[in-house]
């Protein structure tokens, strides 16, 4: 350890540390998805007498292709930070622990492939089927109600078209066809706001039916999309903008990062 610090405390000590920092930064972020393409973590500290107070000038970790929670998939996330404190002696034993928290700028681009993907997770399914919900016992007879097949398309404007099949349990398909303005409420959750049912999708003799389950799945919808569902560990993403640009939804806030994951 001796031998480190002395590295540290000359001028080629500082690419020393920078070194050192990308190494365990790199090794480290990877233990927040459960797969990805391609993640690299960047840290500065133009002296080197900051590094060893702990104190980083800058932090930036990109990644393309991850996947979270096993099923969630972003096609491109980035955090850069300002003025990070790191406990040093942790860094010496190959780990990144932070001396506090600290507040990130992200930007999260989701694709609209990935999008359909994540509405067969088992986390979503389990929200769309079986239902028994009281605006759905006059249609259901007291049956549940499941809403499958659910796809997504993104349009301009931040709006989305959505596509269902509501399973009515009696062996009646009912196609469900409407378009939605997409927002952020309270920074963290979606909402599809002035939902308009597509009657020219659906057969005429199920039309009545489909725009009633049509307003029931938007509001599924809505109590679903809570970011607070998809926390990376110890990093708290807060949103404060959206926008829709052709087929990926792009999304620009800040995370608040408690604590870097441990790893092996």
């Amino acid at each position: 350890m001796f031998s480190s610090l002395t590295s540290l405390t000359n001028p080629m000590g500082s690419d020393w540390g920078e070194r050192l920092l990308n190494t365990v930064a790199n090794k480290t972020i990877r233990y927040l998805f459960t797969q990805s393409e391609s993640v690299e973590g960047s840290i500065h500290c133009y002296l080197s007498s900051k590094l060893l107070q702990g104190s980083i000038d800058s932090f930036k970790m990109s990644g393309r292709g991850l996947v979270i929670r096993q099923e969630f998939r972003a096609e491109e996330m980035t955090l850069i930070a300002d003025a990070v404190a790191i406990d040093f002696s942790s860094l010496l034993r190959g780990k990144l622990v932070l001396a506090q928290p600290t507040q990130a700028i992200v930007r999260v681009t989701l694709s609209e492939a990935g999008i359909d993907r994540a509405f067969g997770a088992e986390l979503v399914k389990k929200r769309l089927q079986n239902l028994y919900l009281p605006a759905l016992s006059d249609i259901s007879g007291g049956n549940s109600i499941s809403f499958e097949a659910v796809r997504l398309q993104l349009i301009a404007n931040n709006r989305v078209q959505i596509w269902a099949n509501a399973d009515l349990s009696n062996g009646e398909l009912v196609p469900i066809s409407l378009s939605a303005t997409i927002t952020i409420e309270r920074r963290r959750r979606l909402t599809f706001c002035e939902p308009k049912f597509e009657a020219d999708s659906v057969p005429e003799s199920q039309r009545e039916i489909s725009q009633t389950l049509s307003i029931i799945l938007v509001e599924i919808l809505d109590r679903m999309v809570d970011l607070d569902r998809f926390d990376l560990d110890g990093i708290t993403i807060r949103l404060n903008q959206l926008e829709t640009q052709e087929k990926l939804l792009i999304f620009s806030g800040y995370a608040q990062i408690e604590r870097i994951p441990a790893n092996s």
